[in-house]
């Protein structure tokens, strides 16, 4: 890894207000960090604010979180990466991986399957024989993956896909087909394409330092308790081990989410081509018919957006299941993070769809009173 310890970041008690909001006032979850920056001119200004307690005393802006979902917005800039390697976009599925051939999915392309519109289901539980006592067979598990078309979506897809359906699958087949393709694990890959030259703290599971202060997730059976410093997300578990999947398996700190949303925020000016042209990160972030899903990421929504009122409407962003969030305004150089355990000790706690937006249009006035001045 390139750093082991994200970037310093001042506490700011506006920030801080925002994190106590989420675990005080919403009791969204029993710890919280908000982190924002806005680029004025050549400037950034940035900061941080932390609420909450996590595994072994209060939180910190060091605090380590499953980013869950938010794993995918890295998957999919990984393929972008490698399409520069011969790996296009366009690439079917089945010409990268094996057990894709003969399924509904031999010829989806990369591009189809990062945007969600590639006709698949959102999940299945390719975890279950777990809880049996038994192992995954995980090329079995791919087949059923790759073959989990819906109703309504048979045969080949369209040229701009089927119609949209957040898929966890997806981004699992793609994953694995960029491994196999690079003979390399997943979480190398993403290690060497995107959090090595941002010079970010973001690792998997085996990568988390012993004495890491990581964050609790969800109290889990089969799993032998509460879940920590291993990934949360059941088919990750299963499919991934200490590693990554394409969909989830992550782990990282605020402040290293906050820097790759700036990052992007200066690779859509053009200002970062040795990494990725904005034509290239155009290619992942265009609208696409039918919803606000995107490749790699999400648009904002017209109602009831996580970003809140105040995001502009070309903002962009992920949720991830566990209560993590990145949205980055583009128009306004502005980029929000809210990282949170809302699953410990339960999933059955669903304030943070409240706390969310109310976090962004937070950081959002944070911003527009003057940054880390105000």
């Amino acid at each position: 890894m390139s750093r082991s310890t994200p970037p310093l970041l001042p506490r700011l008690p506006a920030l801080d207000a925002l994190a106590a909001e989420v675990v005080d006032v919403h009791r969204a979850a029993p710890s919280a960090v908000v982190a924002a920056a806005v680029r004025r001119g050549d400037e950034w200004d940035a900061g941080i604010g932390v609420a909450g307690r996590s595994h072994a005393g209060d939180a910190t802006a060091a605090t380590i979180f499953d980013l869950a979902s938010v794993t995918k917005p890295f998957t999919a800039l990984l393929a972008a990466r490698l399409a520069r390697r011969g790996v296009p976009l366009g690439a079917p599925l089945g010409a990268l991986l094996p057990e894709a051939r003969g399924t509904a999915s031999e010829h989806a392309t990369l591009e189809l399957l990062l945007a969600h519109r590639a006709g698949l289901d959102g999940h299945r539980p390719l975890y279950a024989p777990l809880l049996e006592g038994r192992e995954v067979d995980r090329a079995a598990a791919l087949r059923i993956a790759a073959d989990a078309r819906r109703d309504g979506c048979s045969g080949e897809a369209p040229d701009e896909g089927f119609p949209p359906v957040y898929s966890d699958l997806g981004y699992l087949l793609v994953g694995e087909a960029l491994a196999r393709a690079c003979e390399r694990p997943l979480d190398e890959l993403i290690d060497d394409e995107v959090v090595a030259p941002l010079f970010l703290g973001v690792t998997s599971a085996r990568g988390l330092a012993p004495d890491a202060d990581v964050a609790p997730t969800e109290a889990v059976d089969f799993r032998g308790g509460v879940v920590r410093g291993v990934v949360h997300d059941e088919n990750a578990f299963a499919m991934g081990g200490l590693g990554a999947c394409g969909h989830a398996g992550l782990f990282g700190a605020a402040a290293d989410v906050l820097e790759l949303g700036a990052t992007l925020v200066e690779a859509l000016a053009d200002e970062r081509p040795t990494w990725l042209r904005a034509s290239e990160l155009q290619t992942l972030l265009r609208r696409r018919p039918g919803g606000t899903l995107r490749a790699g990421f999400d648009g904002k929504s017209a109602e009831g957006s996580s970003a809140g009122a105040r995001f502009g409407r070309d903002s962009f962003g992920h949720l991830g299941f566990t209560g993590t969030s990145l949205w980055i305004d583009p128009t306004a150089s502005l980029v929000g993070v809210l990282l949170s355990n809302r699953v410990h000790p339960t999933r059955a706690n669903d304030a943070i769809k409240r706390a969310r937006p109310a976090v962004h249009d937070g950081v959002f006035a944070w911003a527009t009173a003057g940054g880390a001045l105000g």
